[in-house]
């Protein structure tokens, strides 16, 4: 990520607009939603805005935002890191498609540990989470990390205080790793957190990492890689103890059966596999089936086909995931079927 794109990821945070020289009849677009995949978009509209001279909008307020925004019409597409149930997207009138993916992160602020050192499983950071454990050199942490010098502190957890997608796929995690996290706090974009301090947006759960010794906090690779947070391994399903990467969100997703999964919302956390990251997850975007604006909301649909079949570089670049070839037709084949203008004929 270029160093404008980094300030803004933290400093601004909130929100992008990409500009350059006028164009003639220049179209813009606007979204709002998941901070999770808040860096490739930025560094995607960048990269659209020289080929095209058209622009994204894309304001970075959290899957809950994105779904109240697009269900309210006040952006062309809503972005959302939870996929919506079957009969959410009904009640809206609404199309759901996977833009790409990415993994989840704990990140931890303990001076001495290196990024990747610390391991970690889901049942113990659901422990931590839960307030259970609370020290950093509790029994259970030590256990799985021998020659690792721990601190006697207190661990200070972060977590979202807005309704995350993140937290989604992180708290689906967890409840998958520990029937005490299920029941007590359970997978929701919003939970009520027994211990810790909340931030806003990925942005926010980074610079609270930080700034502050002794926390843990989770968020998407890519701001863990470019703001040199220590992220965590984390022992997956088959045992196995992994880093977070490319290689391993690919392993995560290639059991993924999307043709038969309704409105694309596959779930991969937890996912089996030896090379697997075990909080992986698509990011999803949101558009109203019918669109008022036929012109516009084709343009939605121009942008992200473009990000398909020119993103891919980009994504590596930061982490992310491109979709494969063969699911990149599913969706775009399933745009021609579901969105049309407010006579019925198909935008694409």
């Amino acid at each position: 990520m270029n160093k404008y794109f980094s300030a803004v990821v933290l400093a601004l945070g909130a929100t992008f607009a990409v500009s350059a020289a006028p164009a003639v009849n220049a179209a813009e677009i606007t979204g709002a939603g998941a901070s999770f995949p808040y860096p490739i978009y930025a560094k995607w509209a960048e990269a659209y805005k020289a080929s095209t001279g058209n622009s994204l909008n894309y304001q970075s307020i959290g899957s809950g935002g994105g779904i109240k925004q697009i269900n309210a019409s006040t952006v062309d597409f809503g972005a959302s890191d939870m996929p919506l149930k079957v009969e959410d997207l009904e009640k809206g009138k609404l199309m759901q498609f996977p833009a790409v993916m990415g993994g989840v992160v704990p990140v931890v602020n303990l001076e001495g540990v290196a990024p990747g050192q610390l391991k970690l499983t889901g049942a113990v950071i659901a422990e931590i989470y839960l307030g259970k454990i609370s020290k950093w050199n509790a029994p259970e942490i030590v256990a799985l990390n021998p020659g690792v010098k721990l601190p006697a502190s207190d661990i200070t957890v972060v977590y979202r205080a807005d309704a995350s997608g993140t937290s989604f796929v992180f708290t689906s995690y967890l409840s998958k790793s520990s029937p005490d996290f299920k029941t007590g706090v359970g997978a929701g974009t919003a939970v009520k957190w027994p211990v810790g301090i909340g931030a806003k947006g990925n942005e926010g759960v980074a610079a609270n990492v930080m700034k502050i010794k002794g926390t843990i906090g989770y968020v998407e690779y890519a701001y863990a890689k470019k703001n040199k947070l220590s992220h965590t391994q984390l022992k997956n399903r088959d045992g196995g103890f992994v880093q977070p990467d490319d290689a391993t969100f690919k392993a995560a997703a290639a059991g993924a059966d999307w043709a038969k999964t309704p409105g694309f919302a596959v779930d991969f956390t937890d996912a089996a596999g030896k090379t697997s990251w075990p909080i992986t997850s698509a990011t999803f975007i949101l558009l109203h089936k019918t669109q008022a604006d036929a012109a516009k909301g084709k343009e939605v649909l121009k942008f992200f086909d473009w990000a398909y079949k020119n993103g891919g570089a980009a994504a590596t670049e930061l982490d992310y995931v491109a979709l494969p070839e063969s699911v990149v037709k599913l969706v775009t084949d399933a745009w021609k079927k579901e969105i049309t203008d407010t006579a019925g004929k198909a935008i694409w």
